[in-house]
């Protein structure tokens, strides 16, 4: 399946052929260089475009990869930061009731 390329690029083709033109040069000459100037154009847009759209690809697996990581790192914060609270309210409870009973023996109210 051959495209056929742009008007653009046929005239840029044919302006680079008409520049570089020998004497004694024929006109079907001129085209059949215009022709593969015109192919070489072609080929050069459509590697460019590759490497564009593999750029692009690697670009969204490192921002997923990103986000997956920052994710994982605000789910580690999250399940540490739960899991020392509650400790600390079992230590004053048992501080409270140390210190409680300390009173009181201290007092002398419980014989």
């Amino acid at each position: 399946m051959t495209v056929k390329p742009s008007v653009e690029v046929q005239e840029q083709a044919m302006k680079v052929a008409k520049a570089t033109q020998k004497p004694g040069q024929t006109k079907e000459q001129t085209k059949l260089i215009a022709q593969g100037i015109e192919k070489g154009i072609s080929e050069y847009k459509k590697q460019q475009s590759k490497k564009s759209r593999t750029r692009d690809k690697e670009r969204k697996i490192q921002i997923k990869l990103k986000s997956r990581v920052q994710s994982d790192i605000n789910d580690e914060d999250v399940h540490t930061s739960i899991q020392r609270p509650t400790i600390l309210p079992w230590v004053l409870l048992v501080l409270s009731w140390l210190g409680f009973s300390f009173y009181l023996l201290s007092s002398g109210k419980i014989n």
